[in-house]
């Protein structure tokens, strides 16, 4: 792309030329353009315009959207122009879910991430990455104090399990050591690590959480799950000095960016990353929007907010019911295809929580005007949550919250129907099919219901809104595989997962950008290129719309745009 100033005098029938065609208010047509973007496709996502030739900006916000010769008769001798050199414009993406904070933690761990976002084929490969991790970061190591690697997955593991503590030991007994899943929900921990953390031979499970035991012992074997596993980053956490904090925010955050993300999301905060965000703002070190939902049942006092200061709020709060499928400790009404080691067939996972807490908590939101997200992987707590809401919303009828359900693997379409009655937003995560369409079919769930897990075909049959979300760190937070994963549903081995559920490309990127912006009530402001919202902008190489569906994940991000200004440039 390159910039020069418009050979253009300013045009004095600019303001009634403009506002003839329709391309922007009289107010705003009194404005010249600051910049102009122009010679390549623009989606606007706007259904009334949905392509265009250019847009004009001034005071960071659109002012007109539309041919390129109409748009220019905003400018004047001042005007910048902008050659998009045949690569098309859309608007910034909106996080419908992430968790931007610990994007900086995934930053700055070993990557354990099996192919093609890592080399974490096998438990030697996780050993080795994490010796060559130690060999290249001597000064982290020396800050945290902690080894870490991030992204491992036993489904994706040759030996098809987790590694154990004694495999960790083997990397290192003086230092300790944790390697959080890809999850998120479960990891590992170093003998070291454990004893940090208090975990012994004689510990109990913690409610809502699992220590897994070497067979026939009560001896640990170094895998937690849930509440256990979030026992054992305590320690971590709590060692690392505001700085670092600090750091965490400014890289998850500028990763982020890279992917095109204009808005992002802080998905369940706790209060030093909180503390972390808030410093980060007010230093004005954001380049994005940072929308933070803290745990409700970890942190007080709350205080939500519909506006920004300084690029960062706090929007709501969230509440986690259970765990994570591709880990076996989602919460399911029917049991899993096959169960984790050691257990019986009638397994069916567990909730974080209990049922009360759940009601007592949604209860809580409504009470007092708070947006909910509801992390609800399996079909048992989703119905908790269901319930709850249908309760609350009995207690409160004329309260607006727009809650929303994060991640909803196991839907059933009853709960669909619900889920549309009780105006619950769904934030899906049909990249699911991309990293564990395998696994789900094979091992978590089976051939039937696997094909139905995120079911955005039955969302579509009822015309509802959704978005659709990375998790990163659970993945990469790449806007085009996300793009690609619910437009195809591929697998890893090549198999589509559920063909109903495929969606258009022009309603996935819908997913990306107008609706969760709806979801974070920021309908008016951004999730399209209209006169009057944010010049908040992603370039990508090519038109989604134009490239063959197979070659989505292909699309690059060239640059990320927030108000008029360049964060990332490729």
């Amino acid at each position: 792309m390159t910039s020069s100033p418009l050979r253009l005098a300013r045009q004095p029938i600019r303001a009634v030329l403009a506002f003839a065609a329709g391309l922007c208010s009289a107010a705003l047509c009194a404005q010249s353009a600051d910049t102009i973007y122009a010679g390549g496709t623009v989606l606007t996502i706007d259904d009334a315009n949905p392509v265009a030739e250019a847009v004009a900006v001034a005071n960071g916000r659109i002012l007109a959207v539309g041919s390129e010769a109409a748009v220019l008769t905003t400018a004047d001798a001042d005007t910048r122009h902008v050659d998009l050199a045949g690569r098309t414009l859309l608007p910034g993406f909106v996080d419908s879910h992430g968790h931007a904070y610990l994007i900086g933690l995934q930053a700055i761990s070993a990557n354990l991430l099996p192919p093609p976002d890592g080399q974490g084929r096998d438990i030697p490969s996780l050993q080795a990455q994490l010796a060559a991790w130690i060999e290249a970061n001597p000064d982290t190591l020396a800050r945290l104090g902690w080894i870490i690697g991030f992204g491992y997955d036993d489904s994706q593991l040759a030996e098809r399990r987790h590694p154990t503590r004694q495999e960790l030991d083997a990397i290192s007994t003086e230092h300790p050591i944790v390697i959080i899943h890809q999850s998120g929900h479960l990891g590992v921990g170093n003998s070291k690590a454990l004893t940090l953390a208090g975990i012994t031979v004689e510990s109990d499970n913690p409610p809502g959480g699992v220590i897994r035991r070497e067979d026939g012992s009560r001896q640990p074997d170094g895998v937690l799950e849930e509440a256990a596993f979030f026992n054992l980053l305590l320690p971590f956490i709590g060692g690392l000095e505001d700085a670092m904090h600090d750091s965490l925010v400014v890289a998850g955050t500028q990763f982020a960016a890279s992917f095109g993300y204009t808005t992002v999301q802080e998905g369940r905060a706790m209060q030093q990353s909180l503390d972390a965000m808030r410093r980060v703002a007010e230093r004005g070190e954001l380049t994005v929007d940072l929308v933070a939902y803290p745990d409700m049942l970890a942190v007080q006092p709350i205080d939500p907010s519909r506006s920004y200061k300084k690029r960062y709020r706090v929007g709501g709060v969230k509440l986690t019911i259970d765990g994570s499928p591709q880990g076996k400790t989602a919460y399911l009404s029917e049991p899993y295809f096959h169960p984790p080691h050691g257990l019986s067939m009638d397994y069916r996972g567990y909730g974080a929580i209990d049922e009360a807490t759940v009601m007592a908590s949604v209860e809580r939101t409504f009470a007092n005007g708070w947006q909910l997200l509801c992390h609800a992987n399996g079909d048992a707590a989703i119905d908790q949550f269901i319930d709850a809401v249908r309760t609350a919303r009995e207690r409160h009828p004329d309260v607006e919250v727009r809650p929303v359900l994060i991640h909803g693997q196991t839907l059933r379409r009853d709960q669909v129907d619900a889920l549309q009655e009780l105006a619950i937003f769904p934030s899906l995560f049909p990249m699911h099919t991309f990293y564990w369409g395998d696994w789900h079919r094979e091992s978590v769930l089976g051939p039937t219901r696997a094909d139905n897990i995120s079911p955005t075909g039955w969302l579509l049959e009822r015309g509802m809104m959704f978005g659709s979300h990375h998790d990163a760190p659970v993945a990469l937070p790449d806007s085009m595989r996300v793009l690609s994963a619910t437009v195809t549903r591929r697998s890893r081995s090549g198999d589509i997962l559920g063909p109903a559920h495929r969606v258009p490309v022009a309603t996935a990127l819908k997913a990306l950008t107008l609706w969760p912006a709806w979801q974070h009530f920021e309908e008016d402001a951004k999730g399209s290129i209209e006169p009057g919202k944010l010049a908040d902008f992603a370039v990508l190489s090519a038109n989604p719309l134009e490239v063959p569906e197979d070659e989505l994940e292909r699309i690059v991000v060239e640059q990320t745009i927030k108000e008029d200004r360049v964060i990332y440039r490729r």
